[in-house]
Protein backbone atom coordinates (compact mmCIF):
# COMPACT_ATOMS: atom_id res chain seq x y z
CA UNK A 1 0.00 0.00 0.00
CA UNK A 2 2.98 2.35 0.52
CA UNK A 3 3.79 2.21 -3.22
CA UNK A 4 0.13 2.74 -4.07
CA UNK A 5 0.00 5.87 -1.91
CA UNK A 6 3.19 7.23 -3.44
CA UNK A 7 1.80 6.72 -6.93
CA UNK A 8 -1.40 8.51 -5.93
CA UNK A 9 0.72 11.48 -4.85
CA UNK A 10 2.58 11.47 -8.17
CA UNK A 11 -0.69 11.09 -10.05
CA UNK A 12 -2.14 14.13 -8.34
CA UNK A 13 0.88 16.44 -8.45
CA UNK A 14 3.18 15.60 -11.35
CA UNK A 15 2.87 17.75 -14.46
CA UNK A 16 4.68 16.69 -17.62
CA UNK A 17 6.18 19.10 -20.10
CA UNK A 18 4.29 19.17 -23.40
CA UNK A 19 4.90 18.09 -26.04
CA UNK A 20 6.47 14.80 -24.96
CA UNK A 21 8.29 12.62 -27.51
CA UNK A 22 8.47 8.88 -26.73
CA UNK A 23 10.62 6.58 -28.85
CA UNK A 24 10.99 2.80 -28.98
CA UNK A 25 12.70 0.28 -31.29
CA UNK A 26 9.24 -1.00 -32.25
CA UNK A 27 5.93 0.85 -32.38
CA UNK A 28 2.78 -1.23 -32.93
CA UNK A 29 -0.05 1.10 -33.94
CA UNK A 30 -2.97 -1.14 -32.89
CA UNK A 31 -4.17 -1.45 -36.48
CA UNK A 32 -1.86 -4.23 -37.63
CA UNK A 33 1.24 -2.21 -38.48
CA UNK A 34 4.67 -1.93 -36.87
CA UNK A 35 7.15 0.93 -37.26
CA UNK A 36 10.84 0.58 -36.48
CA UNK A 37 12.73 3.11 -34.33
CA UNK A 38 9.77 5.49 -34.38
CA UNK A 39 8.26 7.84 -31.82
CA UNK A 40 4.91 9.26 -30.80
CA UNK A 41 4.43 12.89 -29.84
CA UNK A 42 2.03 13.59 -26.98
CA UNK A 43 0.58 17.01 -26.23
CA UNK A 44 -2.37 17.93 -24.03
CA UNK A 45 -3.25 14.31 -23.32
CA UNK A 46 -3.50 13.44 -27.02
CA UNK A 47 -1.24 11.86 -29.59
CA UNK A 48 -0.46 14.64 -32.06
CA UNK A 49 2.03 12.86 -34.32
CA UNK A 50 3.81 9.60 -35.08
CA UNK A 51 7.34 10.31 -36.26
CA UNK A 52 9.51 7.86 -38.16
CA UNK A 53 12.74 9.78 -37.52
CA UNK A 54 12.40 11.98 -34.42
CA UNK A 55 15.04 14.70 -34.06
CA UNK A 56 14.44 15.00 -30.31
CA UNK A 57 13.47 12.37 -27.73
CA UNK A 58 12.22 12.89 -24.17
CA UNK A 59 11.65 9.23 -23.23
CA UNK A 60 13.70 6.55 -24.97
CA UNK A 61 12.37 3.07 -24.31
CA UNK A 62 15.36 0.89 -25.16
CA UNK A 63 14.59 -2.72 -26.18
CA UNK A 64 10.87 -2.18 -25.71
CA UNK A 65 7.75 -2.17 -27.86
CA UNK A 66 5.39 0.79 -27.75
CA UNK A 67 1.70 0.06 -28.34
CA UNK A 68 -1.77 1.30 -27.40
CA UNK A 69 -2.98 0.51 -23.91
CA UNK A 70 -4.89 -2.75 -23.73
CA UNK A 71 -8.70 -2.73 -23.81
CA UNK A 72 -10.42 -5.57 -21.94
CA UNK A 73 -14.07 -5.74 -22.96
CA UNK A 74 -15.18 -8.02 -20.11
CA UNK A 75 -14.07 -7.66 -16.50
CA UNK A 76 -15.69 -7.51 -13.07
CA UNK A 77 -13.55 -4.79 -11.53
CA UNK A 78 -15.08 -5.01 -8.05
CA UNK A 79 -14.81 -8.78 -7.64
CA UNK A 80 -12.19 -9.62 -5.02
CA UNK A 81 -11.13 -11.94 -2.24
CA UNK A 82 -12.35 -10.45 1.01
CA UNK A 83 -10.78 -10.32 4.47
CA UNK A 84 -11.26 -14.05 5.06
CA UNK A 85 -9.84 -14.93 1.65
CA UNK A 86 -13.16 -15.90 0.08
CA UNK A 87 -14.63 -14.79 -3.22
CA UNK A 88 -16.70 -11.61 -3.07
CA UNK A 89 -18.31 -10.37 -6.31
CA UNK A 90 -18.35 -6.74 -5.18
CA UNK A 91 -21.98 -6.80 -4.17
CA UNK A 92 -23.33 -6.07 -0.72
CA UNK A 93 -25.96 -8.79 -0.63
CA UNK A 94 -23.96 -11.94 0.00
CA UNK A 95 -21.34 -11.05 2.61
CA UNK A 96 -20.87 -8.62 5.46
CA UNK A 97 -18.76 -5.91 3.89
CA UNK A 98 -19.33 -2.17 3.93
CA UNK A 99 -19.70 -0.21 0.68
CA UNK A 100 -16.53 1.67 1.63
CA UNK A 101 -14.57 -1.58 1.88
CA UNK A 102 -15.99 -2.81 -1.42
CA UNK A 103 -15.01 0.29 -3.36
CA UNK A 104 -11.49 0.22 -1.91
CA UNK A 105 -11.04 -3.37 -3.05
CA UNK A 106 -12.32 -2.29 -6.47
CA UNK A 107 -9.81 0.58 -6.53
CA UNK A 108 -6.99 -1.87 -5.79
CA UNK A 109 -8.16 -4.05 -8.67
CA UNK A 110 -8.28 -1.02 -10.96
CA UNK A 111 -4.73 -0.05 -10.04
CA UNK A 112 -3.43 -3.58 -10.64
CA UNK A 113 -5.22 -3.67 -13.99
CA UNK A 114 -3.68 -0.38 -15.09
CA UNK A 115 -0.19 -1.43 -14.03
CA UNK A 116 -0.71 -4.61 -16.06
CA UNK A 117 -1.06 -2.52 -19.22
CA UNK A 118 -4.85 -2.30 -19.51
CA UNK A 119 -6.00 1.30 -19.87
CA UNK A 120 -9.71 0.69 -20.62
CA UNK A 121 -12.11 -1.94 -19.29
CA UNK A 122 -15.76 -2.77 -19.64
CA UNK A 123 -17.07 -4.02 -16.30
CA UNK A 124 -20.20 -6.13 -16.56
CA UNK A 125 -20.88 -5.26 -13.68
CA UNK A 126 -21.89 -4.34 -10.13
CA UNK A 127 -23.10 -1.12 -8.46
CA UNK A 128 -19.59 -0.48 -7.08
CA UNK A 129 -18.42 0.10 -10.66
CA UNK A 130 -20.16 3.45 -10.98
CA UNK A 131 -18.49 5.46 -8.19
CA UNK A 132 -15.13 3.96 -9.14
CA UNK A 133 -15.67 4.83 -12.81
CA UNK A 134 -16.53 8.40 -11.91
CA UNK A 135 -13.61 8.86 -9.49
CA UNK A 136 -11.13 7.64 -12.10
CA UNK A 137 -12.73 9.88 -14.72
CA UNK A 138 -12.31 12.89 -12.38
CA UNK A 139 -8.59 12.18 -12.29
CA UNK A 140 -8.38 11.54 -8.55
CA UNK A 141 -7.56 7.82 -8.75
CA UNK A 142 -5.19 5.92 -11.06
CA UNK A 143 -7.06 3.27 -12.97
CA UNK A 144 -8.28 2.25 -16.38
CA UNK A 145 -11.12 4.04 -18.11
CA UNK A 146 -14.23 2.11 -17.00
CA UNK A 147 -17.41 1.44 -18.90
CA UNK A 148 -20.01 -0.31 -16.77
CA UNK A 149 -23.36 -2.07 -16.93
CA UNK A 150 -23.86 -1.18 -13.23
CA UNK A 151 -26.46 -3.95 -12.63
CA UNK A 152 -26.90 -6.88 -15.05
CA UNK A 153 -30.32 -8.10 -16.17
CA UNK A 154 -30.82 -11.71 -15.15
CA UNK A 155 -34.40 -12.41 -14.05
CA UNK A 156 -36.00 -14.54 -16.76
CA UNK A 157 -39.34 -14.42 -14.91
CA UNK A 158 -39.84 -10.75 -15.80
CA UNK A 159 -42.19 -9.73 -18.59
CA UNK A 160 -40.97 -7.94 -21.70
CA UNK A 161 -42.33 -4.66 -20.35
CA UNK A 162 -40.60 -5.16 -17.00
CA UNK A 163 -37.30 -5.85 -18.77
CA UNK A 164 -37.70 -2.68 -20.84
CA UNK A 165 -38.19 -0.83 -17.56
CA UNK A 166 -34.96 -2.35 -16.22
CA UNK A 167 -33.09 -1.16 -19.30
CA UNK A 168 -34.51 2.32 -18.77
CA UNK A 169 -33.50 2.26 -15.11
CA UNK A 170 -29.92 1.31 -16.02
CA UNK A 171 -29.81 4.04 -18.66
CA UNK A 172 -31.12 6.63 -16.22
CA UNK A 173 -28.49 5.57 -13.66
CA UNK A 174 -25.73 6.23 -16.19
CA UNK A 175 -24.90 2.74 -17.48
CA UNK A 176 -22.57 2.64 -20.49
CA UNK A 177 -23.83 -0.75 -21.65
CA UNK A 178 -26.59 -3.24 -20.86
CA UNK A 179 -25.49 -6.69 -19.69
CA UNK A 180 -28.00 -9.52 -19.88
CA UNK A 181 -27.76 -13.16 -18.82
CA UNK A 182 -29.48 -15.05 -21.64
CA UNK A 183 -28.28 -18.47 -20.55
CA UNK A 184 -27.30 -20.38 -17.46
CA UNK A 185 -23.69 -20.56 -16.33
CA UNK A 186 -21.49 -23.18 -17.96
CA UNK A 187 -21.31 -24.65 -14.45
CA UNK A 188 -25.00 -25.57 -14.67
CA UNK A 189 -25.22 -26.58 -18.31
CA UNK A 190 -25.41 -23.24 -20.14
CA UNK A 191 -29.02 -23.66 -21.29
CA UNK A 192 -31.08 -20.68 -22.53
CA UNK A 193 -33.04 -18.61 -20.05
CA UNK A 194 -34.42 -15.53 -21.84
CA UNK A 195 -37.04 -16.04 -24.56
CA UNK A 196 -36.92 -14.39 -27.98
CA UNK A 197 -39.61 -11.95 -26.87
CA UNK A 198 -37.59 -10.99 -23.81
CA UNK A 199 -34.39 -10.53 -25.81
CA UNK A 200 -36.23 -8.44 -28.39
CA UNK A 201 -37.54 -6.21 -25.62
CA UNK A 202 -34.13 -5.76 -23.98
CA UNK A 203 -32.14 -5.10 -27.15
CA UNK A 204 -34.86 -2.96 -28.69
CA UNK A 205 -35.12 -0.71 -25.67
CA UNK A 206 -31.34 -0.47 -25.34
CA UNK A 207 -31.09 0.60 -28.97
CA UNK A 208 -33.77 3.23 -28.37
CA UNK A 209 -31.69 4.56 -25.46
CA UNK A 210 -28.47 4.52 -27.48
CA UNK A 211 -26.85 1.70 -25.49
CA UNK A 212 -25.01 -1.43 -26.55
CA UNK A 213 -25.99 -4.87 -25.23
CA UNK A 214 -23.45 -7.47 -24.09
CA UNK A 215 -25.03 -10.91 -23.74
CA UNK A 216 -23.87 -13.77 -21.54
CA UNK A 217 -24.81 -16.76 -23.71
CA UNK A 218 -23.25 -20.20 -23.99
CA UNK A 219 -25.38 -22.30 -26.31
CA UNK A 220 -26.71 -22.22 -29.85
CA UNK A 221 -30.25 -21.11 -29.03
CA UNK A 222 -29.36 -18.41 -26.50
CA UNK A 223 -26.80 -16.92 -28.89
CA UNK A 224 -29.19 -17.07 -31.86
CA UNK A 225 -31.91 -15.28 -29.90
CA UNK A 226 -29.50 -12.54 -28.88
CA UNK A 227 -28.22 -12.07 -32.43
CA UNK A 228 -31.74 -11.96 -33.87
CA UNK A 229 -32.65 -9.36 -31.25
CA UNK A 230 -29.83 -7.07 -32.39
CA UNK A 231 -27.37 -7.40 -29.52
CA UNK A 232 -23.84 -5.96 -29.77
CA UNK A 233 -21.65 -8.75 -28.42
CA UNK A 234 -21.78 -12.36 -27.31
CA UNK A 235 -19.83 -13.18 -24.17
CA UNK A 236 -18.53 -16.77 -23.77
CA UNK A 237 -20.35 -18.89 -26.40
CA UNK A 238 -18.68 -22.04 -25.08
CA UNK A 239 -21.22 -24.45 -26.61
CA UNK A 240 -21.86 -22.93 -30.04
CA UNK A 241 -21.23 -24.42 -33.47
CA UNK A 242 -20.04 -23.18 -36.86
CA UNK A 243 -23.48 -22.08 -38.15
CA UNK A 244 -23.88 -19.94 -35.03
CA UNK A 245 -20.47 -18.35 -35.56
CA UNK A 246 -21.50 -17.66 -39.16
CA UNK A 247 -24.74 -16.10 -37.90
CA UNK A 248 -22.81 -13.72 -35.64
CA UNK A 249 -20.49 -12.77 -38.48
CA UNK A 250 -23.39 -12.10 -40.84
CA UNK A 251 -25.01 -9.73 -38.33
CA UNK A 252 -21.79 -7.93 -37.36
CA UNK A 253 -22.00 -9.14 -33.76
CA UNK A 254 -18.72 -9.09 -31.82
CA UNK A 255 -17.57 -12.31 -30.18
CA UNK A 256 -15.79 -12.29 -26.82
CA UNK A 257 -15.00 -15.95 -26.03
CA UNK A 258 -13.10 -15.62 -22.69
CA UNK A 259 -10.96 -18.65 -23.48
CA UNK A 260 -8.47 -19.07 -20.68
CA UNK A 261 -7.78 -16.65 -17.84
CA UNK A 262 -11.16 -17.06 -16.17
CA UNK A 263 -10.82 -20.86 -16.08
CA UNK A 264 -7.15 -20.85 -15.06
CA UNK A 265 -7.90 -18.41 -12.26
CA UNK A 266 -10.84 -20.47 -10.98
CA UNK A 267 -8.75 -23.64 -10.86
CA UNK A 268 -5.81 -21.84 -9.25
CA UNK A 269 -8.02 -20.43 -6.48
CA UNK A 270 -10.62 -23.18 -6.29
CA UNK A 271 -10.71 -23.29 -2.47
CA UNK A 272 -11.65 -19.60 -2.37
CA UNK A 273 -14.68 -20.08 -4.62
CA UNK A 274 -16.17 -23.47 -3.69
CA UNK A 275 -18.96 -22.98 -1.19
CA UNK A 276 -19.74 -19.41 -2.19
CA UNK A 277 -22.95 -18.74 -4.10
CA UNK A 278 -23.01 -20.57 -7.44
CA UNK A 279 -19.79 -22.56 -6.92
CA UNK A 280 -19.84 -26.29 -6.23
CA UNK A 281 -17.56 -29.25 -6.88
CA UNK A 282 -19.92 -30.28 -9.66
CA UNK A 283 -19.68 -26.82 -11.19
CA UNK A 284 -15.90 -26.97 -11.22
CA UNK A 285 -16.03 -30.37 -12.90
CA UNK A 286 -18.26 -28.85 -15.59
CA UNK A 287 -15.76 -26.02 -16.14
CA UNK A 288 -12.86 -28.46 -16.47
CA UNK A 289 -14.84 -30.38 -19.07
CA UNK A 290 -15.60 -27.14 -20.95
CA UNK A 291 -11.98 -25.98 -21.35
CA UNK A 292 -11.13 -27.99 -24.50
CA UNK A 293 -14.54 -27.19 -25.97
CA UNK A 294 -13.96 -23.47 -25.48
CA UNK A 295 -10.57 -23.68 -27.18
CA UNK A 296 -12.08 -25.51 -30.15
CA UNK A 297 -14.81 -22.84 -30.49
CA UNK A 298 -12.11 -20.16 -30.44
CA UNK A 299 -10.15 -21.87 -33.19
CA UNK A 300 -13.32 -22.10 -35.30
CA UNK A 301 -14.04 -18.44 -34.62
CA UNK A 302 -10.64 -17.43 -35.97
CA UNK A 303 -11.42 -19.29 -39.19
CA UNK A 304 -14.89 -17.75 -39.54
CA UNK A 305 -14.99 -15.18 -42.31
CA UNK A 306 -15.75 -11.61 -41.15
CA UNK A 307 -16.28 -12.58 -37.49
CA UNK A 308 -14.92 -9.94 -35.14
CA UNK A 309 -13.26 -11.66 -32.18
CA UNK A 310 -12.39 -9.18 -29.43
CA UNK A 311 -10.30 -9.36 -26.27
CA UNK A 312 -12.13 -9.99 -23.03
CA UNK A 313 -11.03 -11.97 -20.00
CA UNK A 314 -13.98 -12.10 -17.56
CA UNK A 315 -11.36 -10.99 -15.00
CA UNK A 316 -12.58 -11.46 -11.44
CA UNK A 317 -11.08 -12.04 -8.01
CA UNK A 318 -7.49 -13.19 -8.37
CA UNK A 319 -6.98 -12.26 -12.02
CA UNK A 320 -6.98 -8.45 -12.12
CA UNK A 321 -3.69 -7.25 -13.60
CA UNK A 322 -3.06 -10.59 -15.31
CA UNK A 323 -5.32 -9.74 -18.25
CA UNK A 324 -2.72 -10.21 -20.98
CA UNK A 325 -2.35 -13.89 -20.02
CA UNK A 326 -5.54 -14.38 -22.03
CA UNK A 327 -3.80 -13.14 -25.20
CA UNK A 328 -0.80 -15.35 -24.56
CA UNK A 329 -3.04 -18.42 -24.43
CA UNK A 330 -4.91 -17.41 -27.58
CA UNK A 331 -1.62 -17.20 -29.45
CA UNK A 332 0.14 -20.24 -27.98
CA UNK A 333 -2.78 -22.65 -27.69
CA UNK A 334 -5.33 -21.14 -30.05
CA UNK A 335 -3.06 -20.37 -32.98
CA UNK A 336 -3.94 -16.68 -33.32
CA UNK A 337 -1.16 -14.55 -34.78
CA UNK A 338 0.47 -12.18 -32.27
CA UNK A 339 -0.43 -9.13 -34.36
CA UNK A 340 -4.09 -10.16 -34.66
CA UNK A 341 -4.20 -10.83 -30.92
CA UNK A 342 -2.83 -7.35 -30.17
CA UNK A 343 -5.27 -5.75 -32.64
CA UNK A 344 -8.15 -7.58 -30.94
CA UNK A 345 -7.11 -5.93 -27.66
CA UNK A 346 -6.65 -2.45 -29.10
CA UNK A 347 -8.40 -0.99 -32.16
CA UNK A 348 -10.93 -3.82 -32.59
CA UNK A 349 -11.86 -3.80 -28.91
CA UNK A 350 -12.23 -0.01 -29.08
CA UNK A 351 -14.50 -0.35 -32.10
CA UNK A 352 -16.72 -2.81 -30.24
CA UNK A 353 -17.17 -0.25 -27.45
CA UNK A 354 -17.97 2.51 -29.99
CA UNK A 355 -14.74 4.24 -29.01
CA UNK A 356 -12.80 3.42 -32.15
CA UNK A 357 -12.28 7.10 -32.94
CA UNK A 358 -10.81 7.87 -29.50
CA UNK A 359 -8.72 4.98 -28.18
CA UNK A 360 -7.04 1.77 -29.29
CA UNK A 361 -4.68 3.25 -31.90
CA UNK A 362 -1.42 5.16 -31.91
CA UNK A 363 -2.49 7.87 -34.34
CA UNK A 364 -2.91 11.66 -34.33
CA UNK A 365 -6.00 12.81 -32.47
CA UNK A 366 -6.27 9.73 -30.24
CA UNK A 367 -6.13 9.68 -26.45
CA UNK A 368 -2.56 9.17 -25.24
CA UNK A 369 -3.27 5.76 -23.69
CA UNK A 370 0.09 4.14 -24.34
CA UNK A 371 2.06 1.25 -22.90
CA UNK A 372 5.44 -0.32 -23.57
CA UNK A 373 6.49 -3.91 -22.96
CA UNK A 374 10.02 -5.24 -22.66
CA UNK A 375 11.00 -7.18 -25.76
CA UNK A 376 9.00 -7.92 -28.90
CA UNK A 377 5.51 -9.46 -28.46
CA UNK A 378 5.38 -10.24 -32.18
CA UNK A 379 8.22 -12.73 -31.61
CA UNK A 380 7.32 -13.76 -28.05
CA UNK A 381 3.79 -12.97 -26.95
CA UNK A 382 4.93 -13.42 -23.34
CA UNK A 383 6.49 -9.96 -23.58
CA UNK A 384 3.01 -8.57 -22.89
CA UNK A 385 3.44 -9.51 -19.24
CA UNK A 386 6.58 -7.36 -18.99
CA UNK A 387 4.95 -3.93 -18.91
CA UNK A 388 7.61 -1.27 -18.32
CA UNK A 389 5.71 1.90 -19.23
CA UNK A 390 2.11 3.03 -18.79
CA UNK A 391 0.62 6.33 -19.89
CA UNK A 392 -3.07 7.14 -19.67
CA UNK A 393 -4.49 10.37 -21.02
CA UNK A 394 -0.98 11.77 -21.38
CA UNK A 395 0.04 11.04 -17.77
CA UNK A 396 2.97 8.73 -17.15
CA UNK A 397 1.94 6.30 -14.42
CA UNK A 398 4.64 3.66 -14.74
CA UNK A 399 8.13 3.97 -16.13
CA UNK A 400 11.56 2.50 -15.65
Amino acid sequence: MRHFGFLLWLFATTALADPLIIRAPRVIDGRGHVLRKAAIVVDGGKIVAVEAHPKKVDIDLVNATLMPGGIDTHVHIGWHFDADGRSHPGEERDREETPEESVLYAAENAYATLMGGITTVQSLGAPVDKPLRDAIARGVLPGPRILTAIEPLSDEKLSADALRAQVDKAADQGADVIKVFASESIRTGGGPTMSQEQMDAICGEAKRRGLRVAVHAHGVESVARAVRAGCTSIEHGALIDQPTLDLMAAHGVYFDPNTHLVFHNYFEHKSRFVGTEGYTEEGFAAMEKAVPRVLEVFKKALRTRDLKVVFGTDALAGSHGRNFQELEYRVRAGGQSPMDAITSATSLAAESLRLGDRIGSLAPGYEADVIAVQGDPLRDIGALEKVVFVMKGGRVLKSR
